[in-house]
């Protein structure tokens, strides 16, 4: 493929299939490769298009004729509704290949027939391409092996998670107290008694997505908002889903952006309980102190001088006072914190009696959390939430891991829709039709230019066509250049495969279109010596290759008398080879004078003068000379009175 080293080759090979990304233009696809930017991508695939089709490329043989095809893949490129739609517009370009022309007409040709609604553009606004994510790591999960090859198998295969090697049943007890969930992969383990969540899955390689469902979920959680615009837009179209488009969306909304599960009230309750455990457990130690301090501020207590003394030999404290004098009241405070506890954290009855045992019995001031206690129900409570979350990560997982290839194809569909719609934008804000491609000469009916700098519709739509080379005279601002421009989009556009802004067209099969522009004023010697080269250049390639020459004012490059004699002689030579061309000159008449052969004068017509502005008749007349403006100014005042001095000068035209 032109345009591909070894580097580019090889980041290529890391996609899952990029043939087939390269096969269907695929840009979003071939973007996906390492180092490879959308814009990079757009020319690979325009890379792949010309080594399928056997183009050589070069169509575009000049400045003038590359800038035409720019404006004209910027009309493009700004009727579509994705970045993407953008960069897969930039894969088409003109070709002188049949079979590409072709592929591309049938491309064209169906989008012409979509229909065009704010609803889908609005929708297709949300869509891009899936973005794989490649940050996924479980923690609170492992597998555990005594055999090496498994291990070196599991951490190949599955890479999301932890892999272990243990000797026995005892190294499995020891990994299922640092995780919530352990993996076994020995069948040797099945029936093995261990305290913990441990799984006995010989198979679990080869069903990655038992052991880590955050690997779908994470492709769905990143792509969420992509899949849901996908969605909306084959609902608002015509577009045949490859799935079940309510049951993708079900499977959605039960995904946080995160990856986690949503809408499962005992897994937000189980993951609410664990962030506020040290919030409540702080709250309920207070609730139990207020308590107490306010039944100790509220009682007189009473102690005989032989109980204090007997009190104070023995050591005894404040603890002692309080469970001899306010027993009752410590309970109640004690039994107060542990229900606000259990009612903060809604806890189930297991959780509540471990909940329970965060304040002790024994008396104390003031009331003192147990954080061993603590320590065992932020356990138990993580514990739960993490088995909850596995298992109803598992169950989405089974629901949307064969969903993925589905939903690939739901986003390509709707990006590939925006790339036809952006055609038939362009076909309908420009009034296209697709051409004819015959002969070697060049037929528009009805052509209006969209590179125009006044709103389309106020264009004046021009007649004109030309077989073998012609001259194409005209007035200053009769639009001689704007109809060179019209007829270059006309045959680009053509060779893009694209519908093209007239009312028909027949052009001309060509390889490669030389577009030169006016230019600005006389050359030196050196720079007329180059152009001449070039024409030189030209004259020999047509003879091997089918070629369109658009040349406009090439009068300007030297005198005028020298002028002529060089561009009859350039058409001599392009008569010769068969070449199609139209070169736009002041000098028709002095030129078709030297040519040896009857070349063809065509004119944009003028009617004359109105009010000191010119009015033109912009679809050039065959065979006809068109009057210069000059002229018309002469002819306009030689009908004055007193009016012999020009019309004197009339008689020289």
């Amino acid at each position: 493929m032109p345009g591909v080293g070894a580097k580019t080759a090889d980041a290529l090979r890391e996609l899952d299939d990029p043939e087939g990304a390269l096969e269907r233009g695929d840009v979003a696809a071939v973007a996906a490769a390492p180092g490879v930017s959308q814009g990079r991508a757009a020319r690979i695939v325009r890379g792949a298009i010309r080594s399928r089709h056997d183009d050589p490329g070069g169509f575009l043989a000049t400045d003038r004729a590359r800038e035409v095809y720019e404006d004209a893949l910027s009309l493009l490129t700004e009727r579509a509704t994705t970045t993407y739609g953008e960069k897969r517009l930039e894969t088409f370009y003109p070709s002188g290949s049949a079979s590409r022309i072709a592929e591309v007409r049938e491309f064209a040709a169906d989008a012409m027939e979509r229909d065009v609604t704010e609803s889908v553009l609005s929708a297709l606004s949300g869509v891009e391409p899936l973005d794989p994510p490649t940050d996924v790591r479980v923690r609170e999960r492992c597998l555990a092996t005594t055999d090496a090859e498994t291990y070196a198998d599991a951490r190949q295969a599955i890479p999301e998670v932890t892999v272990e090697v243990v000797e026995d049943a005892r190294g499995l007890a020891e990994l299922a107290r640092g995780y919530s969930t352990v993996v076994a992969l020995d069948e040797a383990f099945a029936g093995v008694d261990v305290e913990g969540d441990v799984r006995v899955e010989p198979d679990a390689i080869d069903d990655p997505v038992s052991v880590v469902p955050e690997r779908p979920l994470a492709f769905f959680a990143a792509n969420r908002e992509r899949l849901e615009a996908a969605i909306e837009v084959h609902r608002r179209s015509d577009l045949a889903p490859p799935l079940d488009l309510d049951s993708l969306e079900e499977s959605l909304s039960r995904l946080e952006g995160d990856g986690s599960i949503a809408g499962d009230d005992e897994l937000d309750r189980l993951t609410e309980a664990v962030n506020d455990l040290d919030a409540a457990v702080a709250t309920a130690e207070s609730v139990a102190n207020d308590r107490l301090r306010e039944a100790i501020q509220e009682r007189d207590v009473t102690i005989e001088g032989s109980d204090l003394l007997s009190l104070v030999e023995r050591g005894a404290g404040v603890d002692s006072l309080l469970s001899r004098e306010l027993a009752d009241e410590f309970a109640a405070a004690v039994d107060a914190a542990r229900d606000h506890l259990v009612d903060a954290l809604d806890l189930r009855e297991g959780e509540a009696n471990i909940a329970r045992q965060v304040f002790g019995e024994e008396p104390t001031f003031p009331v003192e959390r147990d954080e061993n206690a603590v320590s065992r129900l932020r356990e138990e409570l993580v514990a739960a939430r993490d088995r909850r979350a596995e298992r109803r990560k598992r169950e989405l997982a089974a629901d949307l891991a064969d969903a993925r290839e589905g939903a690939e194809e739901l986003v390509r569909a709707a990006l590939e829709l925006d790339v036809e719609l952006a055609v038939a934008r362009f076909a309908r804000d420009f009034d296209c039709t697709l051409p004819e491609r015959a002969g070697s000469g060049f037929d528009i009916r009805g052509g209006r230019s969209p590179l125009l700098d006044v709103p389309f519709e106020d264009v004046e739509p021009v007649d004109y066509g030309a077989d073998g080379v012609a001259l194409l005279s005209g007035v200053n601002s009769g639009g001689k250049t704007s109809t060179l421009d019209l007829v270059a989009l006309v045959v680009v556009l053509a060779h893009m495969g694209l519908p093209v802004p007239a009312e028909s067209a027949r052009v001309p099969e060509v390889e490669e279109l030389h577009y030169y522009a006016k230019s600005q004023g006389t050359l030196d010697a050196g720079a007329f010596e180059s152009t001449l080269r070039d024409f030189g250049a030209l004259a020999q390639g047509a003879e091997d290759a089918t070629t369109l020459v658009l040349v406009d004012e090439l009068e300007s490059i030297t005198e005028p008398g020298a002028s002529a004699k060089i561009i009859a002689g350039i058409l001599e030579a392009l008569a010769d080879a068969g070449a199609s061309g139209v070169f736009v000159s002041h000098l028709a008449g002095e030129i078709r004078a030297q040519a040896d052969f009857d070349v063809t004068v065509d004119g944009i017509q003028a009617k004359g003068l109105e009010d000191g502005e010119l009015v033109v008749n912009r679809s050039p007349v065959k065979d006809h000379l068109a009057r210069s403006t000059p002229e018309l100014i002469v002819e306009k005042l030689a009908g004055d009175e007193d009016a012999a001095f020009y019309e004197r000068l009339l008689e020289k035209f």
